[in-house]
């Protein structure tokens, strides 16, 4: 199904979207890649969402990306007596390892009591995204003592945060390693890392992921911005998280680090999404606020591949709704003289290699052109990616006989992709172009095409030629 617009849209599934009919309409409605959140539902749940998706594929006949999110080191309190017990500013809080013992408004046990060593007197404990803030007062071995510094209710299983310390924790828990496993063997696209602290936390699960998904990295601690080259360089994908981030880092200091990340991201080639509260008040509401839909705009003003519903399909009362909203201030931006504008002074990717030469001229050619479409031939999709990350015009048809590639393509910037058998040879490429791009909706006889692909025919990573064809 070709999506008139170039920013792509991501949808989580949960609750309010796991049935054959709510997959379909969200989809219909313009959700490119579907996400699969696994601190929440069984492994059957998940799996019966995937094959839904992966149905709809085979029935439209175009690729549809999944990815998996894993939990990852959620740092949580334990259960409450009462289930909830309101803090007081000045009180003492003990928090221990103890998850057996129910929690009081004095004591309670938290998930990851391994992180205990690593924090110091006077170090900030935010609770329930920040809602409640200790300070630390002494820390051991296997406890620490904290002052209440802002008070509140506090609820079974609320996340802790702890801004500016490096955690003894790994990027995997147990849990993530049997869900990574469950989710490689199923099939999916993109593995979703959270909480990622350092370079090597991303080095660790490239190696376990073994090329078998795309690694899609979750900023959303102050800690991975500090080594943003680093992480983006490893990563396949990235993705500005801005729950947890906006926890740990100022607010005021998001929308700076957004246009951070994002800008790194355009660098390297690699897809970034924006996500989380993006339209929340659509949980419960049929329309957003006049800031919520300003929020969507700016990430796709900013120049990001795609953004992300969370609760808003996977919870809420309007998953449709909300995915249908999205769409049209996408296109309306897109749409928009000043983004056009903006873009056209936004190129990246001028490497100096020969490959992004091509795309660079690509791009140019295109334009003078007023060609219908570039079409890229692709094994691994870096070809493709070249060609989004400079933002052409026109829109981009991918073609490669990897429907892995064609799957993860789905998340990129302005990327039609189609699974096809390769070429071998010039004529072949000419006729397979003009076919598809007139039976996808791309082109008309008359209108030409800028193709570009690499020699010899099937060699990854060599993108070396240009063409411009007729569509007969």
């Amino acid at each position: 199904m070709r999506r008139h617009r170039a920013a792509r849209i991501v949808s989580t599934l949960g609750p309010s979207s796991s049935t054959p009919e709510r997959i379909r309409a969200l989809y219909e409605a313009g959700t490119d890649v579907f996400r699969l959140n696994f601190s929440h539902g069984t492994h059957a749940e998940q799996k019966a969402r995937y094959d839904i998706v992966r149905g709809l594929e085979a029935e439209f006949g175009h690729p549809a990306g999944i990815i998996m999110d894993l939990q990852g080191p959620k740092i949580r309190v334990g259960a409450f007596t009462d289930g909830s017990v309101q803090l007081v500013e000045g009180a003492a809080f003990h928090l221990d390892g103890d998850s057996g013992e129910m929690g009081s408004a004095a004591r309670a046990s938290i998930t990851n009591p391994e992180i205990f060593p690593s924090l110091e007197a006077g170090a900030p404990l935010l609770l329930d995204d920040g809602k409640i803030r200790l300070r630390v007062i002494e820390a051991g071995a296997d406890f620490v003592d904290t002052e209440v510094e802002v008070g509140g209710v506090l609820s079974d299983s609320k996340g802790v945060n702890i801004p500016g310390a490096l955690l003894a924790l790994s990027a995997l828990t147990k849990k993530d390693r049997r869900d990574l496993q469950f989710g490689l063997e199923l099939g999916a696209d993109w593995v979703a890392l959270s909480f990622v602290q350092r370079p090597e936390d991303v080095a660790e699960a490239r190696k376990l992921i073994g090329g078998r998904a795309g690694v899609l990295v979750k900023l959303e601690k102050p800690l991975a911005i500090e080594h943003l080259d680093q992480i983006v360089e490893l990563a396949d994908a990235v993705m500005v998280a801005r729950g947890d981030l906006g926890v740990e880092a100022p607010p005021e200091d998001v929308p700076g680090l957004q246009k951070k990340i994002i800008a790194k991201a355009r660098d390297e080639g690699k897809p970034v999404i924006v996500a989380t509260q993006m339209l929340e008040s659509m949980i419960g509401s049929p329309t957003p606020t006049r800031a919520e839909a300003s929020d969507v705009a700016t990430a796709v003003f900013d120049g990001a591949d795609a953004v992300m519903l969370s609760a808003e399909t996977a919870a809420g009362d309007y998953p449709v709704e909300a995915v249908a909203m999205m769409d049209r201030i996408i296109r309306r931006v897109e749409g928009d003289g000043h983004y056009q504008v903006t873009r056209g002074f936004d190129r990246r990717g001028d490497s100096g290699s020969d490959a992004d030469a091509i795309t660079a001229a690509a791009r140019t050619v295109a334009h003078a052109v007023r060609a219908a479409a570039i079409v890229t031939f692709t094994t691994t999709g870096s070809t493709t990616l070249r060609a989004s990350r400079v933002r052409p015009d026109a829109p981009i048809l991918a073609l490669t006989p990897e429907l892995a590639t064609a799957r993860r393509l789905v998340l990129a910037w302005g990327v039609h992709p189609v699974h096809t058998a390769d070429v071998t040879d010039f004529s072949e490429m000419v006729e397979k172009a003009t076919f598809i791009a007139k039976a996808e909706g791309f082109a008309k006889p008359g209108q030409r095409l800028v193709v570009t692909a690499g020699l010899p025919f099937g060699t990854p990573g060599a993108t070396n030629v240009l063409r411009i064809i007729w569509v007969s």
